[in-house]
C-alpha cells in the first residue's frame, strides 16, 4: 500500500513538474534575446565538465545522458564526392526520409549553440529542425510547426551553408530544451565545428561515444598518399579525433565519420567510402527504432 501511495506522489510531483513548474521556466529561458547574455556562454561551456562526468563510472551508470538506450545519433557527411555512393544523396535522403515519417515537424527559429557563442563563421538563424511530439512544447515564440517541403528546403539550406546533420534521439535536447524525456522528440541539429554542443563529445570515453554515437552504416573514411600534414584537418576535428604522426595525418578511434576533415583537406588527401547500398534504409531503421516520432 505504501507503494502504491509513493508511486501517486511520485507521479503527483512529476506532473507539477512537467505541466506547471517546467512550462514557463522554458518559454523564459530558451529566448534568443537572453541567449545573447554572456552569463550563457559561460554555462554553455560548462557542459564539457559535465561530459567529463562520464569518465566516472558512478555517474556513467546513473546519468541518462550517458546511457545508450537514452541516445542513438549519425552525423550525416554532406560531401557530394563519397566513393561508393552513386546517386545516394546521404543527408537529402535520410531526412527526407524521416521528415515524410514525422508527425509533427518543428524548425526552431535560431541556433542557441551559435547564438550563445556569437559565431562568426555561420549563420544564427539556422536553427534545428526538431521532430515528434514532443518537439511541440519547444516555446512557439522561438519556433514554428512547418510542412514537409519548408522542412526539407529547411535542410537542404543548411547543407548549402556547410552545416552538417547530427541525427536520431539525443537526450541531451531533451536538457537543452528543458522537455522531459518521453522518448518522442527527434534531433535534426545542423552544427558547425565551432560552436555546436556536439563537440564536447570529444570528453566522452570510447566506450560511451561508441554507445551514442554511430556513424553511418558502411561508412568508413582514410588517409590516402597525397597528404603531406598541412594539419587543416585537425583543426577542423570537432572531436579532436585526428593528430599528425611523422608529417601525416591519422585517423583515430574518436572518429565517428562526420567527413569535416575530408570537406576541409587542401589535398584531397582524405576520402570517404560507402560500402554499404543499402544505408539510407539502415540508418533510418536504426533511428525509427529509438524514437518514437
Amino acid at each position: 500500500m505504501k507503494f502504491v501511495h509513493g508511486e501517486v506522489v511520485t507521479g503527483t510531483v512529476r506532473d507539477f513538474l512537467h505541466e506547471r513548474l517546467l512550462p514557463p521556466v522554458r518559454e523564459r529561458i530558451f529566448d534568443e534575446r537572453l541567449m545573447g547574455n554572456p552569463g550563457f556562454k559561460r554555462l554553455f561551456e560548462a557542459w564539457k565538465y559535465f561530459i567529463k562526468l562520464g569518465r566516472i563510472q558512478f555517474f556513467r551508470d546513473r546519468l541518462p545522458e550517458f546511457d545508450p538506450d537514452k541516445s542513438n545519433v549519425s552525423w550525416i557527411p554532406i560531401n557530394r564526392d563519397i566513393e561508393g555512393a552513386g546517386e545516394i544523396a546521404l543527408p537529402e535522403e535520410v531526412l527526407g526520409r524521416l521528415i515524410e515519417k514525422a508527425r509533427h515537424r518543428v524548425i526552431v527559429d535560431f541556433c542557441g549553440c551559435r547564438k550563445v557563442m556569437e559565431c562568426k563563421s555561420y549563420p544564427h538563424d539556422m536553427g534545428c529542425l526538431m521532430m515528434g511530439e514532443s518537439a511541440l512544447l519547444i516555446p512557439a515564440k522561438s519556433s514554428r510547426e512547418v510542412g514537409v517541403e519548408e522542412a526539407k528546403a529547411h535542410v537542404r539550406k543548411a547543407v548549402e551553408a556547410g552545416l552538417i546533420p547530427v541525427t536520431g534521439k539525443a537526450r541531451i535536447d531533451n536538457d537543452f530544451f528543458m522537455i522531459p524525456d518521453e522518448g518522442k522528440l527527434l534531433t535534426v541539429c545542423l552544427c558547425c565545428d565551432c560552436c555546436c554542443i556536439t563537440r564536447f563529445s570529444r570528453y566522452m570515453t570510447p566506450e560511451i561515444l561508441d554507445g551514442i554515437h554511430h556513424p553511418v552504416e558502411g561508412l568508413s573514411v582514410e588517409v590516402v598518399g597525397d597528404c603531406i600534414g598541412c594539419g587543416q584537418c585537425v583543426a577542423k576535428c570537432y572531436i579532436d579525433a585526428i593528430e599528425l604522426t611523422g608529417d601525416r595525418a591519422v585517423i583515430g578511434n574518436m572518429c565517428r565519420v562526420c567527413g569535416r576533415c575530408a570537406m576541409h583537406c587542401p589535398q584531397g588527401a582524405i576520402k570517404l567510402k560507402l560500402d554499404n547500398p543499402g544505408a539510407v534504409d539502415a540508418v533510418v531503421r536504426r533511428i525509427e527504432s529509438a524514437v518514437d516520432f
